[in-house]
């Protein structure tokens, strides 16, 4: 009589990922340099405007006149620990056209570059979400009559466009984030609408309308959670976009008015200075710069890690 054994039997399993898409998105992210690099520099930025009452060591628009001696106008960086003559007044980036300190007035200027950056998305972002949305789920005669409307907004060059509306409205800080959100619409309607398109053929979105649910909230609570990974891209590199936009217009007249400390206006009031006094114009020219080219690498970084496709 031969006897068996039972061996024990071991069972291996899986452990699922308890990391959501969000989760596994911010890994992505943080993994990517250009990604970090720019939100450092945005990062700096943001603090920079925050506390610019703290960090700029003059008032942005008053005069300096009278009140140091030795003053010279559109005179260049002075700082003593860098040998400057002790007798001269400090400024470490100089002193403008009209006796103002420069570098209160750039700092001042990342505070108003943020916030006409947000401002303009923000207003584009709402009309272009809302129109987009209910063109993709819509469609039909609705969604042609929308875009086709769109299509004519896109038939104009961006910013002569902006241009037009801001010169009807009137010179002002207001009117061009008002003028660049209306022509950046198109952009964010296009791109929701697609992902809306993609998303409303989905089984979930399928099975909610079999059993009933009402449009509005598959629109809302089916729909648009999973199509705003797009957008989200789309809007970060619009605020780098915008705030250029928002600066080529008051670099023309028709944004901020001077004395606002506001860095396309700044170029504007000194673009006959290149030669004779170079720190005046290449100085906000590099806020400008360094500002959006941190919303193009946190947008691209966010790109890469939001879209499936481009994961390895």
């Amino acid at each position: 009589m031969t006897t068996t054994t039972a061996e024990p039997m071991i069972r291996t399993t899986s452990v699922p990922n308890s990391e959501g898409p969000w989760q596994r998105a911010g890994h992505q992210f943080l993994r990517q340099r250009s990604a970090i690099i720019g939100l450092v520099v945005i990062g700096l930025l943001a603090f920079t405007a925050i506390f610019a009452p703290f960090i700029a060591p003059n008032d942005p628009i008053g005069v300096l006149l009278g009140k140091e001696a030795g003053i010279v106008k559109r005179s260049g960086p002075c700082i003593h620990l860098f040998g400057c003559p002790a007798d001269q007044p400090q400024h470490m980036m100089g002193v403008d056209g009209n006796f103002r300190d420069l570098f209160s007035r750039i700092i001042y200027g990342a505070r108003l570059s943020l916030l006409t950056g947000f401002m303009t998305v923000s207003i584009s972002l709402v009309m272009g979400v809302l129109l987009g949305a209910v063109a993709g789920y819509l469609g039909g005669w609705l969604d042609n009559l929308i875009m086709r409307l769109l299509d004519v907004l896109l038939a104009f060059p961006f910013l002569l466009l902006a241009i037009a509306i801001v010169s009807i409205l009137g010179p002002g800080l207001l009117n061009a984030m008002l003028g660049i959100a209306i022509v950046s619409v198109p952009a964010y309607a296009r791109v929701i609408r697609a992902s809306v398109l993609t998303v409303r053929e989905e089984d979930y979105v399928l099975a909610a309308r079999a059993i009933g649910v009402p449009p509005t909230r598959i629109l809302l609570g089916h729909i648009m959670p999973n199509a705003v990974s797009p957008l989200i891209v789309q809007a970060t590199l619009g605020i780098g976009t915008a705030i250029l936009d928002v600066a080529a217009l008051s670099f023309l007249g028709l944004g901020a008015q001077p004395p606002t400390p506001e860095w396309g206006s700044m170029l504007s009031a000194e673009r006959n200075q290149v030669f004779t006094a170079p720190h005046l114009v290449f100085l906000p020219g590099l806020a400008i710069m360094l500002t959006v080219l941190g919303f193009n690498l946190l947008g691209d970084g966010l790109r890469d890690a939001l879209d499936p496709r481009l994961k390895r």
